[in-house]
């Protein structure tokens, strides 16, 4: 009996092949499909107007180089029976699922959970409804599968989430230096003793891949003005849950209002499954929805956040690794002589902070080699290797956010 295939047309790797129906159920899942709503980058496009793309092709993309993955290792003599396969990929595809509107721009500001963790609970939920179909992609997402090496294709330094996510922001940005030969390094991928090792003729792949990810991190992902507009959108809704919690009414619809009227611990969201289910319906066009109306409200520090957005008169912001301190005395006292916000509101517009671009961590699962004479080496220790002497190093950097009329 032929199995019949689903092929999606993305415009990053052209044709993609679903064979698996498993698959196909979990994607027409009202909870992953949801993700067709939510922004991968945020409010990114406001500086790169393409950056419009979702957190559901991003979830294709993974599921996809997972099994261009594992595909390279069975040619290697690695094998994963067929159920290790889907799991794997079940995984790939699902390791995002638990991301709220507007992904990481609001994440902890809704609820007080990671999206990781979240994900984990959505998976679990899923499991039941399809009778244990997750029982090892959970167990290979959490890391508890004896196969170390599918963990590491999911989660770690150099994963298909990072590969997926750097070529299709690359992509949609415009940006050519988030570019990154995915197809050679799955090609360079193997397994030793449990664990994802690179070949040796892979190194300058893998630099050129940790090389991309610092850059994005610089032109795109850190990029000032996105900075100043990710820091305006959670600033909207710290003021609206504070209004919320002196007992303001607020428009917003339902879903939403669930969680701006409550603050729910990580233990009060796990034990109650209705929250999840409200969770898993908000998508981005609710806080839009939100951002318009509270134009209007009588609250002058909701109502201008607001208007800055839309309009978008974001924040002015300044990046330096020197200490900005005081740089916003005087620009606060030029704002209070102007404006008729309150001197105890002025946080909500002047404020600092410290970012930090860690591309490479020295203290996380180290990316392996394994040289031609086969000994295994982190890439670090590696004779002139560019990660040893620049790309492990994390780079801070101060900023401070203000507005000026």
């Amino acid at each position: 009996m032929s199995v019949k295939v689903k092929i999606i047309n993305d415009p990053v790797y052209g044709f993609i092949r679903i064979p698996e129906p498993e698959i196909m159920h979990i994607i027409d899942h009202p909870w992953f499909q949801r993700l067709r709503n939510i922004k991968q980058m945020g409010l990114a496009q406001l500086v790169y107007p393409g950056a419009v793309h979702t957190r559901l092709a991003h979830s294709i993309g993974a599921c996809h180089l997972m099994g261009k993955a594992l595909d390279e290792l069975k040619a290697k003599g690695i094998n994963q029976d067929a159920h290790e396969t889907l799991s794997a990929r079940l995984a790939a595809l699902l390791h995002d699922i638990g991301h709220g509107p507007f992904s990481h721009s609001l994440e902890y500001s809704l609820v007080n959970i990671s999206h990781e963790k979240i994900s984990k609970l959505v998976m679990q939920r899923l499991n039941v409804e399809t009778g244990g179909l997750l029982d090892t992609a959970i167990s290979i997402f959490d890391h508890s599968y004896p196969l170390k090496y599918l963990h590491q294709l999911v989660s770690s330094q150099l994963d298909v989430d990072r590969m997926d996510y750097l070529n299709r922001d690359s992509f949609y940005t415009g940006v050519s230096e988030g570019v990154i030969g995915y197809d050679r390094i799955l090609q360079m991928l193997t397994v030793n003793d449990n664990e994802l090792v690179v070949e040796e003729k892979g190194i300058h792949s893998v630099e050129k891949f940790i090389i991309a990810r610092r850059l994005m991190y610089w032109q795109v992902y850190l990029h000032k003005t996105v900075l100043g507009a990710e820091m305006l959108l959670r600033n909207i809704f710290k003021r609206a849950k504070e209004l919320a919690g002196a007992g303001e009414q607020l428009f917003a619809p339902p879903l939403l209002k669930h969680f701006l009227y409550q603050d729910l611990s990580e233990q009060e969201f796990a034990a109650d499954p209705g929250h999840l289910d409200k969770f898993c319906q908000l998508d981005d066009s609710d806080i839009n929805v939100c951002v318009k109306a509270w134009r209007e409200h009588p609250d002058n520090v909701l109502s201008k956040l607001c208007k800055m957005l839309i309009l978008r008169k974001l924040y002015k912001v300044q990046l330096s690794s020197e200490s900005l301190a005081g740089n916003l005395e005087e620009k606060v006292g030029d704002f209070l002589v102007k404006s008729d916000i309150r001197e105890e509101d002025t946080h909500y517009f002047f404020f600092g902070g410290r970012t930090s671009n860690s591309t490479y961590n020295i203290n996380d699962e180290l990316i392996k080699i394994e040289t031609k004479k086969g000994a295994i080496i982190s890439i670090t220790d590696l004779e002139d290797s560019l990660v040893n002497r620049t790309l492990a190093k994390a780079v801070y950097k101060n900023y401070i956010c203000y507005v000026q009329d």
